[in-house]
Parts: structure tokens; C-alpha cells; sequence
């Protein structure tokens, strides 16, 4: 049966000591198999952010701070980022790490990018084109110069928009943030799969 309703988002916390607090997102719904599946793909990526800012860096952990932001949780689609920040002892500047999840209720997949798309259609060159185009619309500061996106590339859903996104210091400095491209889905409309999360948000009924 498709889930089209919101999906039931609670909150819960790892405290790893004095000033060390990640939070993250377990959901409920109907579907017990899903739902363990979800939650425990969102406890894996939670943990490997916090490994990954861990083997960044030696010494005491003075502040580790996790977030997450539900970006789309409307037909059937469920879009969520996290996010860790963390500085060490000594260190002059902490560093921000993210990562994204979307997942297909109707299906019951975790996307990939490649999985919005029809098969075949070269939607890495066309998102490319388009990133290309916002960073000399935008006027965006780059330290690297931006070619393409990997077939794999990170993304998130909000609303009838998906947003491409890089990590710090990977294409802009740190002062910008981290660098996101929102892209209408009506925009490649013609190569967005029929079946996938982007068909259904791109529909006005």
C-alpha cells in the first residue's frame, strides 16, 4: 500500500561527554520491515559522520555538535540531511561535515541520484550544465575549478526542488558554506524517471 501521509519523525541523541551531543531522526510508520530499514540506514550515516571527523583529527574533542533538518516528507518521498560539526583542543577552527538521505516509500529504496533518473539519460552532464551556469549566475567563489558531478553525486529533496550539494572547502571556501544547487524538478523534467520521487513531486494533484 503506497504511504502517503507524513512520516512520524522523533528525535534522539548520542552524548559522547561534556559538550558532545548528536541528534538525529528515527521514524514511525505502519511498515515495521521499512521502518527498521530506514532507521538503521540514518544510524549508520550518523556514525560515520562522527568517525569521519574522529580520523580527521588527534587530540581531545572540545565540542561535537550533530543536527538534522527533514528537507521533504510529503508523498511518499522522505528527504533528510545531517549534519556534524566538530573542534578539537588546540585547533583554531572546527570543521562541518554533511550527508543526505532520500528514500522512496512507495518503493522502499534509499535513492541514489542515478535513481531519479530514466535509465540511460545523461543526466550527470545535464545537472553539470546547470550547476555551471548557477556558479556564473551566482557569481559563487570557487577555490577548485567545478567540472561534473559524479554519477553518485550527494543530493537532497525539498518540495519540487532537488539540491545538489558539495562539502566545504571541495569547491568554495570555507566563508561560503556549503555550496547548494537548487534545481526545479520541472527543469529536467524529460529525463526524470516515471517512477521515481521527482515524477510524483513534479505532479500538481
Amino acid at each position: 500500500m503506497p504511504v502517503s501521509l507524513p512520516v512520524q519523525i522523533e528525535p534522539f541523541s548520542v552524548i559522547g561527554g561534556p559538550n558532545q551531543q548528536v541528534i538525529y531522526p528515527q521514524v514511525g510508520m505502519a511498515n515495521q520491515s521499512l521502518q527498521g530499514f530506514i532507521n538503521q540506514s540514518i544510524i549508520r550515516k550518523t556514525q560515520e559522520l562522527i568517525n569521519k571527523q574522529v580520523s580527521d583529527m588527534s587530540g581531545s574533542i572540545a565540542e561535537m555538535v550533530g543536527e538534522f533538518e527533514i528537507k521533504n516528507n510529503q508523498r511518499g518521498v522522505l528527504s533528510l540531511t545531517q549534519s556534524n560539526y566538530t573542534i578539537y583542543h588546540m585547533a583554531a577552527n572546527g570543521i562541518t561535515y554533511m550527508n543526505a538521505s532520500t528514500f522512496d516509500l512507495e518503493n522502499g529504496k534509499e535513492c541514489r541520484l542515478r535513481d531519479l533518473f530514466k535509465p540511460g539519460s545523461n543526466y550527470t552532464g545535464r545537472i553539470s550544465d546547470i550547476i555551471k551556469r548557477q556558479i556564473a549566475a551566482r557569481d559563487i567563489p570557487t577555490i577548485n575549478e567545478f567540472t561534473r558531478i559524479s554519477p553518485d553525486q550527494s543530493f537532497y529533496i525539498a518540495d519540487k526542488t532537488l539540491v545538489i550539494y558539495f562539502q566545504l572547502f571541495e569547491y568554495t571556501p570555507h566563508s561560503f558554506g556549503f555550496p547548494i544547487f537548487p534545481i526545479s524538478v520541472y527543469e529536467p523534467q524529460d529525463i526524470i524517471s516515471e517512477t521515481g520521487p521527482l515524477s510524483r513531486l513534479a505532479t500538481n494533484n
